[in-house]
């Protein structure tokens, strides 16, 4: 186990108040809200974004960037777009000094999707348990597809209103939830497209930070869906990050998924 490191004095930090510490190389957010210290990973779990300069509000501090809020006290997530805890570490005072002791690993609760996902085993999540439909016998129709699924949509006339539907099959990875209600689609244009009578399709989306690690999935999985369209002959993503993207361009439906009240 490491050793705790001496980090600063009591009085160096007001109550309440904050500083940035290096502990064993590694840089710590140090807390001192109550009498009482708590140290963190300087590190939002959404984007990276440095925790110490952010709001401190009694036992919350809300990253700069985005907006993520987390427990000093255990480092959990407690709010979008953050869903992984942060690193707490252990604190100690003595004679009249902080000292930092860091841990291996996150040791706050987890914020957990709503959604059912696939254990890290591989299993997959529980079938729904709506009934399937019954196979088309002879003498009977197969029902038409639904004019909100993906194939009806697609032969419908083209709007942006359609696209924007079509594109709820898209979704982030990390949170489950569909890019429409994210927030993450700005703007979509069409034009008439160079060679043949479809519509060249652009699509302005934003992602919920500069470095997100999922814009390369979402913007292929984009380009996918609209191409979909029967009208659809080119599809441009352009990615476009003002304004910035913020937890206030969630839709309620979002927000009831991801149990934001």
């Amino acid at each position: 186990m490491a050793d705790f490191i001496r980090v600063a004095a009591v009085s160096d930090v007001p109550d309440p108040g904050k500083e940035l510490v290096e502990v064993e190389g590694e840089m710590v957010a140090l807390f001192h809200v109550g009498g009482t210290f708590y140290a963190l990973d300087d590190v939002c779990t959404h984007d990276g974004g440095p925790l110490v300069d952010g709001e401190l509000a009694d036992h919350t501090i809300a990253c700069p960037r985005h907006g993520a809020k987390f427990d000093i006290r255990s480092g959990a997530a407690l709010s979008m777009p953050a869903i992984r805890a942060t690193r707490a570490h252990e604190v100690k005072l003595e004679n009249g000094d902080v000292f930092v002791r860091l841990r291996d690993q996150a040791t706050g609760p987890v914020t957990q999707p709503t959604t059912p996902t696939a254990s890290a085993t591989g299993s997959q999540p529980a079938a729904s348990s709506a009934a399937a439909p019954a196979p088309a016998t002879e003498g009977s129709s197969t029902p038409a597809a639904s004019p909100t699924s993906g194939e009806g949509l697609a032969s419908q006339s083209l709007s942006e209103a359609v696209i924007r539907e079509m594109l709820k099959e898209v979704k982030d990875p990390e949170l489950f939830v569909n890019i429409v209600d994210l927030g993450l689609i700005y703007n979509v244009t069409f034009a008439a497209a160079t060679e043949g009578d479809g519509q060249q399709v652009s699509v302005d989306m934003t992602m919920t930070s500069p470095a997100c690690p999922a814009g390369p999935q979402l913007i292929a999985d984009t380009k996918r869906v609209v191409s979909s369209h029967k009208d659809v002959t080119g599809v441009e993503v352009r990615i476009v990050m003002d304004p910035p993207w913020t937890p206030d361009r969630m839709t309620d439906d979002a927000r009831d998924q991801l149990g934001i009240f």
